[in-house]
């Protein structure tokens, strides 16, 4: 049985308290030869070195889920044929999706509240497999934050969200020791449902060091600090969000494409548009866009998760120096397997599933 290990906050004030893991597992030995000269031993490290790892800095919420044959009017109220309470939040979802599909190790760096639904995420993220968890706190303070994700038959959802510890819990921001851990990442994956400044704190440590920032627009619908997104290399928003973001519409791929240029005013280099049944785009300024149509389901059952799968295993072949249309193409295989299944992190594919899924799809 591996003995779990505690971290331990580092000096000063902290608004949370580590709590126990015995999720991280021991590094991988590297098979070196017992004759193998200085310089082969170098090589050896280097070829067989998993990549940096990828850390999330993000949020963690309980999901409660009921199904609904439709939305409610104002006023009405409705029966669900089922309830139930799952793991999610656009932070853990990333990581749980990243811990499956990555060579090297993915973290989460989150806050969850000292109850029940923080104890719920602990166990899921531990049971996802992969995630390093060491850096999950809980917020005395603050309850656990948690969503509501209304699921109709045809796998669309409507989602309201409860900020919880995921915006009460960073009083004293990021503590030390998690930014030193971001400016060692091989890239660094931000959404928008923990504080915009948290997400500056931790933009600002990895362009220090040159770490690529991937910056998921989902969560707030308020606009998108300047600071924040002057940090950010690549802005992944869906056409929705973009939309909302911009003031522009977004109905056709001509109106995407100048919304997207929008955004590269604003200071953006690289906008990566997901676009549901229409697959994705990628909006480099100055470049031709590149385009991924999706890799069809063969059920969609549920389609929670399924933007946080995409830009996590955009990250995850990006660590690993992919093209980009490699990467996304990686992405759009990783989030078809995704809606075939309920619930956020239980959907996640693993890399063995997005591998052969790739080498039986035709994709352009």
């Amino acid at each position: 049985m591996a003995q779990a290990r505690v971290r331990l906050p580092p000096a000063g004030a902290t608004p949370a308290t580590a709590f126990v893991s015995g999720s991280n597992p021991r590094p991988a030995r590297l098979p070196f030869s017992s004759k193998a000269t200085p310089t082969s031993l170098y090589a050896a490290a280097a070829a067989n070195a998993p990549p940096a790892p990828i850390v999330v800095v993000g949020s963690a919420n309980a999901d409660i889920y009921v199904e609904v044959d439709r939305l409610p009017l104002a006023g009405e109220t409705v029966a669900a044929h089922a309830g139930r309470s799952l793991a999610g939040g656009k932070g853990a979802n990333q990581a749980a999706c990243g811990g499956r599909l990555a060579l090297g190790p993915t973290y989460l760096v989150a806050r969850v509240g000292d109850d029940a639904n923080g104890r719920l995420l602990e166990g899921a993220l531990a049971d996802a497999g992969g995630v390093r968890t060491d850096r999950v706190a809980r917020a005395p303070d603050a309850p656990s934050g948690h969503a509501v994700v209304m699921l109709m038959p045809d796998g669309q959802n409507s989602i309201i969200i409860v900020g919880g510890a995921n915006m009460e819990g960073w009083a004293a921001g990021i503590g030390a020791e998690d930014l030193d851990l971001i400016q060692k990442a091989g890239v660094l994956l931000l959404q928008r449902e923990i504080p915009d400044w948290v997400n500056t704190q931790a933009a600002q440590a990895a362009k220090s060091a040159g770490v690529p920032v991937i910056m998921d627009a989902g969560g707030m619908d308020a606009p998108v600090p300047r600071e924040l997104l002057s940090l950010v290399d690549i802005f992944s928003p869906n056409e929705t969000e973009l939309a909302r973001l911009t003031g522009m519409p977004t109905e056709t791929f001509e109106q995407i494409s100048q919304a997207a240029g929008q955004c590269h005013k604003m200071g953006v280099k690289e906008v990566l548009v997901k676009l549901g049944s229409q697959g994705s785009a990628l909006f480099v300024e100055g470049e031709e866009p590149i385009r991924q149509s999706i890799i069809p389901a063969t059920e969609v059952v549920d389609t929670t998760g399924a933007g946080d799968t995409f830009t996590s295993a955009f990250a995850v072949a990006l660590v690993e120096g992919k093209p980009k249309k490699e990467c996304m193409r990686f992405a759009a295989a990783a989030a078809s397997l995704c809606v075939r299944v309920k619930g956020a992190i239980p959907s996640m594919p693993d890399r063995k599933s997005v591998m052969k899924l790739l080498e039986s799809a035709q994709v352009e």
